[in-house]
């Protein structure tokens, strides 16, 4: 059965481009982003790396840590990040997990055989420090990712994890919030100083409780 928001996401052991890892022991208390390429050496995959490399910043405030995978080896990931860090200007140092059995790729469900019998489409996966998947994204392969809407998301599973809130139609960093319906209007004002709107009894609005 192929993995659903809110499965724990499974525990593996791999080698990568850094070395061998346990990926529930490399993450630890923090946030992960998971997110597969069709392989290495492809043009499109060298953009999306080298555009994770030039966020590293952003994904650290966020306590965020990355890793990426393809079928190929460690050896062949190590040849390739000289290639992304010359061409996209940046520096890959996170990891590069060497999936040849296709194992990961089989837990993970990113192999669509419809698309290609061995190599695996862009998944991308949230995964919380619980180490539940929050989050799944899958792209073709011809198409790169947007990774300011990874960050955008991950900013409201933050959010909305912390406070009874959910976010909503192009939501960024700062914009009003929705009130959850299990909180009564009358009391908003408690939980929620800043104000609110009543826009529909089910359509509450507030201001971003962490923002000042």
């Amino acid at each position: 059965m192929s993995l659903r928001i809110g499965d724990a996401a499974p525990n593996f052991k791999a080698q990568t481009s850094i070395g061998d890892i346990d990926f529930y022991e490399f993450l630890g208390d923090s946030w992960g982003v998971l997110f597969s390429h069709p392989a290495d050496y492809t043009p499109v995959c060298t953009t999306e790396l080298g555009r994770t490399a030039s966020l590293k910043g952003e994904f650290e405030k966020r306590n965020v840590k990355v890793l990426a995978l393809s079928v190929d080896s460690a050896e062949s990931h190590k040849g390739w990040i000289n290639d992304i860090n010359e061409t996209q200007n940046t520096s890959v140092e996170f990891p590069i997990i060497a999936d040849e059995d296709k194992k990961i790729a089989d837990l993970y469900d990113m192999i669509h055989p419809n698309a290609s019998e061995t190599l695996t489409v862009r998944s991308l996966f949230v995964i919380s420090p619980d180490k539940k998947v929050k989050l799944m994204l899958t792209y073709p392969a011809s198409t790169g990712r947007n990774f300011n809407e990874v960050l955008r998301v991950i900013d409201s599973l933050q959010l909305t994890a912390k406070y009874s809130v959910a976010t909503p139609a192009d939501w960024q960093d700062g914009d009003d919030v929705v009130v959850m319906n299990s909180i009564k209007t009358e009391d908003i004002p408690e939980r929620f100083p800043k104000g609110h709107k009543v826009i529909k009894p089910y359509l509450r609005t507030t201001p971003q409780p962490n923002k000042d």
